[in-house]
Formats: C-alpha cells, sequence, structure tokens
C-alpha cells in the first residue's frame, strides 16, 4: 500500500471509530446505557448548578423557591415595615422550613435577612449578612 492509501484507510477507521463511541458504541437498547446517560445528564446538570441535580443530596445548598404572588407582597411588606430598605430576594427558606426569608439592603449599605411565619407574617428572626444573629 502507498502511504495515501494508507492515510485513506486510517481516517475512515478513525471516523468509524468516532461515530461508534459518539452513539453508545451498540443499537442493542443495552438498558444499562441508557441509564448511565440519565445519570450523566443529572451529574451535569449539579455541576451547571440549574437545580436538576440532586444538590441537598450531594451536601450542596438545597433550592430555595422564590416568592410570588401575594405571599411575595405580604412577606415583602411586612419585612420592610420592619427593616425599611430595599428588598434583594424573597423566598421560602431552606435553612429554617416552614419559613420565608426576605432579604433587605437597608439606607446604610447593610443587608439583613428576616425571616417571617408564612401564616401571620409575624417577623421570627434576623440575621446580618455576616451571619450574626439580631433576635430569635
Amino acid at each position: 500500500m502507498n502511504v495515501k492509501t494508507r492515510a485513506m484507510t486510517a481516517l475512515s477507521t478513525g471516523l468509524l471509530l468516532f461515530g461508534l463511541v459518539a452513539c453508545g458504541g451498540s443499537d442493542s437498547g443495552d438498558s444499562a446505557a441508557g441509564g448511565s446517560d440519565k445519570q450523566a445528564a443529572q451529574d451535569a446538570g449539579a455541576a451547571a448548578g440549574d437545580g436538576s441535580g440532586s444538590e441537598a443530596a450531594e451536601g450542596g445548598d438545597a433550592v430555595e423557591k422564590p416568592l410570588t404572588g401575594e405571599a411575595k407582597q405580604k412577606a415583602e411588606a411586612a419585612a420592610l415595615a420592619a427593616f425599611p430598605g430595599t428588598v434583594v430576594k424573597s423566598e421560602e427558606d431552606a435553612e429554617n422550613p416552614g419559613t420565608y426569608a426576605v432579604e433587605i439592603k437597608k439606607a446604610d449599605g447593610s443587608e439583613i435577612e428576616v425571616y417571617l411565619d408564612p401564616k401571620t407574617y409575624k417577623v421570627l428572626k434576623t440575621k446580618n449578612e455576616e451571619g450574626d444573629e439580631d433576635g430569635s
């Protein structure tokens, strides 16, 4: 064989191997391959931080659900009444299940997290962003 023929043979063999690897190497319908694809997608989602992986099970921070609608309005109004400023975010708190958390930036630039009872919208406790407890 001449060099040109060897190069073409190597190229076509390489493309064939690449195609097999890219397609999973088999069309046998092996369920183990499908399961590993799902796991790979979950792992990729967790690494990307998009919430599609199981962060809490892997020791990461739990995903906190943002407040919406009437709950958002009432929680933010109650938090602002106690601590005037600008709302940064409001969410269902994962660290304190069964509470709402509203983060407020005060006029002096400091930030405080206000924890509220979701039924009465009363302030249960607060936390400075530095992690110091202000109340209980």
